[in-house]
């Protein structure tokens, strides 16, 4: 189990980024969170396996279809296993 901690930047808030991310995010099992940030990235902490958070860190690479996603951070972390779902904060 592994634990990633996502920033993504370019046009990806007010393209329903935040509610596909959680989707995404729950069809593969993970557990953790995706957010809007005031500097117009959206940022995702994400737990589970490592082949699901490896797939949900390459689905944020491109996002919906009209988000424009100009990069990524990647930070992997140690699993915590605090969440028992994946939501949207606001």
């Amino acid at each position: 189990m592994i634990r990633i901690h996502i920033l993504v930047s370019g046009i990806v808030q007010g393209v329903n980024f935040r509610h596909y991310t959680a989707t995404t995010a729950n069809t593969l099992g993970l557990t953790g969170w995706v957010r809007n940030l005031s500097d117009s990235r959206v940022e995702v902490l994400c737990e589970g396996n490592k082949e699901y958070t490896d797939q949900l860190a390459e689905w944020c690479k491109k996002g919906p279809d009209r988000a424009y996603v100009k990069g990524i951070e990647i930070i992997r972390e140690k699993y915590t296993g605090e969440f028992k779902t994946f939501d949207i904060r606001y």
